[in-house]
C-alpha cells in the first residue's frame, strides 16, 4: 500500500481530523479545492461546494463534467459506509445528466433519507446485501440544479469476493 494511502488510513481511524476535512485533504480532491459545507446526521446529509477556477473550466466556460464526476463518485458509498458500518461499500454504477451548464461554483447536495435507510435494512436484513440508488445533483449559484447524479452502490458482507464466472475477459485468467 502506498505511503500516502497508509498515511491517510492511519488519520482517518485516529479521528485526529472531523470527516470534513479529511474529505478536503483526500489527495484527488485537493487540487480541486473542494469545501464541506456540510455533513450532517451521520452522513445522511451532505453539502460540497466544487469551484469553478482555470483547472475546472472547460473551454466552454463551464465546469469540467470530469470534475464533477470525481467528487459525485464516492459521496453515496462514503455515506452508506456510515450508515451501515461493518459492511464493504463501493461505487457500482453511475450516471450523470448535465442538463444546464455550471457556470458558477457548484453545490452538491446529496441525501439518504430514513425511508433509503428503511429499505436497505430491510434488504440486508433479509438478503444479506443491497445495491440502492440514489439520486443527487449540483446547484449553480443561481439556484440552477444543473447536473444530476444516479449513483448506485454496492453494499456487501465483509470480505464479500464477486464471483466472475467466466471471467469478464480472458485477460483475466490466471
Amino acid at each position: 500500500m502506498p505511503l500516502m494511502q497508509r498515511f491517510m488510513k492511519f488519520v482517518a481511524r485516529s479521528r485526529i481530523l472531523p470527516d470534513a476535512r479529511l474529505l478536503e485533504l483526500y489527495p484527488p480532491f485537493v487540487k480541486m479545492g473542494i469545501k464541506v459545507l456540510e455533513i450532517s446526521d451521520g452522513w445522511r446529509s451532505v453539502r460540497i461546494l466544487l469551484p469553478l477556477n482555470a483547472l475546472s473550466r472547460n473551454p466552454g466556460g463551464v465546469m469540467f463534467g470530469g470534475w464533477q464526476a470525481a467528487l459525485a463518485d464516492p459521496i453515496a458509498a462514503l455515506a452508506c459506509a456510515r450508515v451501515f458500518p461493518g459492511y464493504s461499500v463501493w461505487t457500482r454504477a453511475m450516471t450523470i445528466s448535465f442538463d444546464h451548464g455550471g457556470n458558477s461554483d457548484l453545490e452538491m447536495r446529496f441525501s439518504l433519507t430514513r425511508e433509503q435507510e428503511a429499505d436497505i435494512r430491510i434488504e440486508l436484513e433479509r438478503d444479506g446485501r443491497s445495491t440502492p440508488t440514489f439520486e443527487y445533483a449540483y446547484v449553480r449559484k443561481d439556484g440552477v440544479r444543473c447536473t444530476v447524479i444516479r449513483n448506485t452502490v454496492a453494499i456487501r458482507p465483509r470480505g464479500y469476493k464477486r464471483a466472475t464466472t467466466p471471467p469478464a475477459s480472458p485477460e483475466n485468467v490466471e
